[in-house]
């Protein structure tokens, strides 16, 4: 291995990120501990746990966005390119099994997401707004609630299909 010092080793953290991983990671195999960029060390590792958690909360997030819209705006998109609402349906179906699938991966993350619902309600009312803007609507007009109106069991198990059979028969 090349010698590099630990100041040239910051720099190489913003300059070429590859050979910085590169190098600590030969570091650490040769256990030359005190030459290692522990600080971006330390945080890249915090960054690939939070990772996991953003890709919940986001997920989360579209599945509360879409339960809301299914619950509160399907009547103005009856007739409309969006079929009533149904493509809401799978958006959420899709939502959740991906959520299940990171949490099955993950599962410490469990906990967490049930936590995150706040986080996730505010990306949704975001998402939700932006739909009723697109869509020629005053979102002001819709008082979508600032707390979250659904619980996370509610969110990953109420059958919207089954709505639908109810709805029409």
């Amino acid at each position: 291995m090349r010698t590099i010092s630990k100041e040239e080793l910051k720099e190489l953290y913003d300059k070429d990120f590859p050979l910085w991983v590169e190098i600590n990671l030969e570091l650490l195999k040769e256990k030359a501990y005190d030459l290692v960029d522990w600080e971006n060390l330390l945080e890249e590792i915090e960054d690939m746990a939070r990772s996991d958690l953003k890709a919940c909360i986001s997920y989360l997030a579209v599945i509360l966005e879409h339960l809301y819209e299914w619950d509160n705006f399907r009547h103005l998109t009856e007739g409309g390119g969006e079929k009533g609402g149904y493509r809401w349906i799978a958006s959420v179906e899709r939502g959740r099994g991906r959520l299940e699938a990171l949490l099955e991966d993950y599962p410490s993350l469990r906990p967490k997401v049930l936590k995150e619902i706040p986080k996730a309600w505010k990306y949704a009312r975001i998402e939700l707004r932006g739909w009723l803007i697109k869509n020629g609507y005053n979102p002001d007009a819709f008082n979508i609630p600032k707390e979250c109106p659904y619980t996370y069991e509610e969110a990953m198990t109420r059958d919207l299909k089954k709505e639908v059979r109810n709805d029409k028969g």
